[in-house]
């Protein structure tokens, strides 16, 4: 009997993977989430946001950063603005960075969602080719029977398609949840 346990392992690494960048897509409330993606040149290298500064949202419209070290302030400020995926200008006083979240228009939500939609098709080929090594594990044993690959490749499709319909109920739900007002 071929074990599609290893495979399951896979699968729910892709789903959690995908998972995390949607949890980076903006919805227009503030998420310290939404600045996982941004690296700031810290010490003379670069450094995720949460390893050089606390994250914190003050309420649904503003981001505050507090960095551990105020010299890197301009650093952390330059990151975000940088990142034109984000939309974001943030504004320091020496101590704290704020980073007011602006309402999402129509047409930057529609956007958001295309953009995200790229994510959902990263996620079903990294399925798709876990799928491939399979079936071709599955030609390539010589120890089982033809109606033993036929059934393998056959639950190794069904855990493919049930993968990926949860793929698509988290885009369905985070495309709610942008483009809610």
């Amino acid at each position: 009997m071929f074990d599609t346990n290893e495979d399951r392992k896979k699968m729910d690494a892709v789903i959690e993977r995908f998972k995390n960048e949607m949890k980076k897509v903006r919805t227009g409330r503030a998420h310290p989430d939404m600045l996982s993606g941004v690296k700031a040149e810290v010490y003379g290298q670069f450094m995720p946001l949460n390893q050089a500064a606390n994250i914190t949202a003050a309420d649904a419209t503003l981001l505050v950063i507090t960095p551990f070290d105020p010299a890197n302030i301009q650093a952390i400020s330059a990151a975000i603005r940088a990142d034109q995926s984000l939309g974001l200008n943030p504004a320091d006083d020496g101590r704290v960075i704020r980073v007011p979240i602006p309402a999402l228009t129509e047409e930057r939500r529609k956007e958001i969602v295309k953009n995200a939609s790229t994510k959902v098709e990263e996620a079903k080929v990294a399925l798709r080719n876990i799928r491939e090594d399979a079936r071709k594990a599955i030609k390539n044993a010589t120890e089982m029977s033809e109606d033993v690959k036929k059934r393998a490749e056959k639950d190794i499709d069904e855990l493919t398609k049930e993968f990926s319909d949860k793929v698509d109920a988290e885009f369905k739900a985070k495309t709610e949840e942008i483009m809610k007002i």
